[in-house]
């Protein structure tokens, strides 16, 4: 009885652990592919537009953008609190916009709102063949 209940005891010990990293974060943003486009006059450039909708609380990981890209972004809805590289958190909120400088690390991306949604276009430039806009910092 004693070890059922220590092997018990165990496995919802490391149940926990293993869940913490995820409970450290809010909800998950969702990301949809919007656009996509070879620039015509500027060979081995692309433009891709993303939507980023955050739920109440959301946020993404921290990330890194692809080192080719130039990205301009839009909050459509909500507000969205943004940290890029060395540069201060700001709340951006509807119709307001940034830009991020090729290679920047992405440090706080989420919905500043814990009751409503909030969304964004993010429009990259990049090298054509670059294939992950982003990926998480290790």
């Amino acid at each position: 009885m004693y070890a059922r209940s220590t092997i018990g005891t165990a496995i919802a010990a490391l149940a926990l652990l293993a869940a913490f990293p995820v409970a450290a974060h809010g909800p998950a943003e969702t990301v949809t592919p919007h656009f996509e486009k070879g620039i015509p006059n500027i060979p081995g450039k692309t433009l891709k537009a993303v939507i980023v909708e955050y739920p109440p609380a959301g946020e993404s990981i921290p990330h890194k953008h692809a080192d080719s890209s130039f990205i301009f972004a839009y909050v459509l809805s909500g507000e969205i609190e943004s940290k890029v590289n060395d540069e201060p958190a700001k709340i951006y909120r509807a119709g307001e916009s940034w830009y991020e400088p090729p290679a920047s690390q992405h440090l706080v991306s989420r919905n500043a709102s814990k009751t409503k949604p909030a969304s964004l276009l993010a429009v990259f430039v990049l090298d054509s063949d670059e294939k992950t806009l982003t990926a998480p910092i290790k």
